[in-house]
């Protein structure tokens, strides 16, 4: 064990942010708002659409006058910095508009200006779409400053804002003594986390976050306000529990289920490389046999000229001490002494700022600068592919993945790339497939393939990570297997059964019932049929 554990335990997972694998900080395509509010005019009501024509300067001036809060267009001097994602790959995008929404009812003026002026839209809210889909050529309704979150320690209930920030609902759940289930990165809106899945270091033990999933009020495309639950709407409300962001409505606030704070202890183990295999390998058959209290992940590295890394990390329900026999049985199985190791309680907050890479800021700190003052995070710019593990893999296939990391040193050696095993079961895999949108519970593992590049990295370098991840989607990575709709991957051919396998059917009828125009539409939206075979 180092002198210092925690500073070492951040400065590796803020590496892991820049390589974009940090656990579920993903959003999958548009985000959502909170209602409040309007202090302007009353919203529309809800009516056919009339199609007035292409969108004039005067148009837009007079949605920007009918919102309570702004819209910024291509003139603004915000525009340059406003219009960016979290990844920096899609620096390119360009939308029309982007209206900063502070009401529902300000969503519901968005979306009247564009379907009547046949624009397309989007929602955001933290951005970080990994296929880009939080911007669009069109209207990006941006719902950032619907972040309010509120907890009822009576009804161990919580209500967040769709534009809530991960970092500040952890920190407002956690000061009082409750925990909400989520990902890791600080900056991932729970709207896009949330309709995609969410899986996170807590999700074996609590569920997904999907899975506490209470209720949801949206803003359909019609412009009427809708509260799904179990009584009313309740198909929008399955289809919400990981049918993914954007294609149903504008959701507009959440209300969650919250648990009682446990004690919580982190543990890292790194060992020689030489024994990557047989630690993935062991990793798999260990995880398997665990409390529900534990989560792991196994995670391998190619980390440019500094070489390889070969790692196990986990957050344990628990104490230290109850821990100690757990990770013993693992290192016992592994057979090799791991080459450094760390293991330390904290309470839920300060372990979810260690996961975020954040311990020691102050959570104004732990932001984007362009969405707080304060913030001292920055974009990152990656590409990433996903899968999962069905069965704990044989060594071979174990030594397979391993292979895989080489490759990737080899013929792009300054790029940082990563494989990382994201342990299931547990409370994941109590849930029926069809209980909720989220399809993936027989799963032993999810599988996330990155790799990142900086501001001076060659355009040779970036086509060969792209190449690899191509290479490991056709030779390396079982496609039968599914992969994860929140690390949502433009590449896919058959995303819709990759995404949603035998759930899909189910959420084209939503799609059908409530945005039957298909005016969410992006790439890899619901679609409003089924595809053909």
């Amino acid at each position: 064990m180092t002198s210092n554990p925690t500073f070492d335990r951040r400065a590796f997972l803020r590496r892991s942010l820049q390589l974009g694998t940090l656990t579920t900080g993903a959003l999958a395509a548009s985000l959502t708002l909170e209602g409040c509010g309007d202090a302007k005019s009353s919203a529309p009501s809800p009516t056919s659409t009339t199609n007035l024509g292409p969108a004039t300067s005067a148009d837009w001036s007079k949605l920007a006058a009918s919102l309570s809060g702004s819209l910024i267009l291509p003139a603004n001097r915000a525009y340059a910095i406003d219009r960016l994602l979290y990844n920096s790959k899609f620096v390119d995008l360009r939308p029309q508009g982007i209206a900063y929404c502070e009401s529902a009812d300000d969503v519901s003026r968005c979306l009247e200006f564009a379907t009547s002026h046949d624009v397309t839209l989007t929602s955001r809210s933290g951005g970080h779409s990994y296929g880009g889909y939080s911007s669009c050529e069109g209207l990006v309704i941006d719902v950032s400053r619907m972040s309010d979150v509120s907890v009822d320690t009576t009804t161990d209930t919580a209500t967040v804002g769709a534009g809530a920030q991960l970092i500040d609902v952890y920190n407002v759940v956690g000061r009082q003594g409750r925990l909400l289930p989520g990902g890791s990165c600080p900056s991932v809106g729970i709207a896009g986390l949330t309709l995609g899945g969410g899986v996170g270091v807590f999700a074996r033990r609590y569920g997904l976050t999907s899975d506490n999933l209470r209720s949801v009020s949206l803003v359909t495309a019609d412009g009427h306000h809708v509260k799904a639950n179990g009584h009313d709407h309740s198909d929008l409300l399955w289809a919400c529990q990981g049918g993914g962001g954007g294609n149903f409505g504008v959701a507009t606030s959440f209300t969650f289920n919250v648990h009682a704070m446990p004690e919580v202890t982190l543990f890292t183990m790194q060992f020689p490389w030489a024994a990557a295999a047989t630690m993935l390998e062991a990793w798999q058959q260990w995880i398997g046999s665990t409390p529900d209290e534990l989560w792991s992940d196994c995670q391998l590295f190619s980390q440019g000229t500094y070489g390889f890394l070969a790692q196990t990390n986990g957050v344990y329900c628990g104490s230290a001490a109850a821990l100690a026999p757990l990770l013993s049985s693992l290192r016992a199985l592994i057979g090799t002494a791991p080459s450094y190791s760390f293991v330390g309680s904290h309470d839920y907050l300060e372990a979810m700022e260690i996961e975020a890479g954040c311990s020691g800021l102050a959570i104004a700190s732990c932001h984007l600068s362009s969405h707080n003052p304060a913030g001292q995070l920055s974009r990152s710019a990656f590409s990433a592919k996903s899968s999962y593990v069905n069965a704990a893999m044989t060594h071979a296939q174990a030594q397979s993945m391993v292979a895989a990391i080489e490759n990737l040193q080899s013929h792009a050696p300054t790029l940082g790339g990563a494989l990382a095993f994201d342990s299931y079961g547990g409370a994941i895999n109590r849930v029926a497939s069809d209980e909720t949108a989220f399809v993936h519970r027989d799963k032993v593992a999810g599988i996330q393939a990155t790799y990142s590049w900086g501001t001076y990295t060659p355009a040779s370098e970036i086509d060969a990570g792209q190449a690899w991840l191509t290479w490991l989607g056709a030779e390396i990575f079982d496609p039968t297997t599914g992969a994860y709709q929140n690390y949502i991957d433009p590449t896919l051919s058959d995303w819709q059964s990759a995404y949603y396998g035998k759930n899909l059917k189910r959420l084209v009828k939503v799609k059908n019932k409530y945005d039957p125009d298909n005016h969410f539409s992006f790439a890899q939206s619901i679609p409003t049929s089924l595809p053909r075979r």
